[in-house]
């Protein structure tokens, strides 16, 4: 069996982290904290913020949780409620849409185009506003396509977002995994207005490798956070004690290991997008950021293999975990059926096996 469905780096967490976590244990430091994160963490998180977004946050605004999808669903809950509607880009993130559905609100799903890089476009954030919209969803570097907003992009979105009056959740846990010499922006940092209306939501799980350590992070305005906060006294309470510890060492640390991380997927995105466009009839949009590529199969619709006809994405996905034993995951998690997402967070030598499969299998269905 060949894996492309992970979510996760392939690395180890970093030596110096994993010595902070036993350090911290050895100290005691495994006792409640304050509920929405210990003093240093929050420090080392507004320090980050402001040495790479420029962005300046007070500790209160700071709220740290169990994983940054714990931070995306406590601030769902905050700020949406029955009757409003949330706008979500597809491909999406497959937890988006549960969370808005968990809100009591509803999702005005915008299908994002191929090619546009599977970026929202102000035209078509404007066509889904409407009184009843609360919220916009933004991802940059985006799971599943590895979209990455420009600075340009990311203005004449924020132009409609003041325009309207909307909030905006801004999921930004792949930051540091970006290509070509692209750099990340915040929507957050383009202006105070747009500061005020927007929730930033990272985390230590990707870029350090640290997903099982389960810390994710909140910034926003003083009135949210305190929301957040509250939601999560009732709730969970505090993360983990040693993991917290953890994430000052990742976040004060070293930086070295996740430049290496981030050369090393580079090199494997080069390899497994050329091999994709190799295939007949497969397309993919070069990602900018993450680890994910997201290639096009639809021109092997109506088509059939030993008899099976292929209609959508997850009959190909079948087939090909069925036949040659390579697990993809149709699009149809991320709301498009049309394609699959495959991860390169695994070997070059499984994504050479994994792509020699798919590419024998395909090239016999008729």
């Amino acid at each position: 069996m060949v894996s492309f469905g992970a979510g996760e780096p392939d690395f180890d967490t970093p030596g110096h982290i994993k010595e902070a976590a036993i350090a911290a244990i050895r100290a005691g430091k495994t006792k409640y904290t304050p509920v929405a994160g210990i003093q240093v963490l929050k420090e080392a998180i507004c320090r980050k913020f402001e040495v790479d977004q420029g962005l300046k946050y007070k500790l209160e605004q700071i709220v740290v949780s169990a994983g940054a999808k714990h931070s995306l669903y406590n601030t769902m809950q905050v700020l949406v409620q029955a009757g409003d509607e949330v706008i979500l880009p597809a491909p999406f993130w497959v937890s988006y849409l549960e969370q808005i559905k968990l809100a009591g609100a509803r999702a005005r799903i915008v299908e994002t185009r191929e090619e546009n890089g599977f970026k929202l476009t102000p035209a078509e954030l404007a066509e889904a506003i409407n009184p009843r919209t609360r919220l916009l969803i933004l991802n940059s570097p985006a799971n599943p396509t590895g979209a990455v907003y420009t600075q340009e992009e990311l203005e004449a979105l924020g132009e409609l977002i003041l325009k309207h009056d909307l909030m905006v959740i801004s999921d930004e846990i792949y930051e540091k995994i970006i290509y070509d010499g692209l750099r990340h922006v915040s929507i957050a940092s383009l202006s105070p207005e747009l500061k005020e209306r927007t929730v930033v939501i990272n985390g230590v799980s990707k870029a350090y490798a640290m997903t099982g350590w389960r810390i994710g992070y909140a910034a926003a305005s003083y009135p949210v956070a305190k929301a957040i906060a509250d939601l999560q006294s009732h709730t969970t309470s505090n993360p983990t004690s040693i993991a917290q510890e953890a994430s000052v060492a990742a976040l004060n640390g070293d930086q070295k290991q996740v430049e290496l991380m981030v050369a090393e997927f580079a090199r494997r995105r080069e390899y497994m997008l050329k091999r994709l466009l190799d295939i007949p009839g497969v397309s993919c949009v070069r990602p900018g950021g993450a680890f994910y590529l997201f290639p096009n199969v639809k021109s092997y619709f109506g088509r059939a293999y030993k008899g099976r006809v292929i209609n959508n994405a997850s009959d190909l996905a079948s087939i090909i975990l069925e036949e040659v034993q390579v697990a993809v995951v149709p699009g149809i998690a991320f709301g498009n059926d049309n394609y699959f997402r495959l991860s390169y967070a695994c070997s070059v030598d499984k994504i050479k096996e994994g792509l020699d499969r798919i590419a024998g299998l395909m090239a016999q269905i008729k």
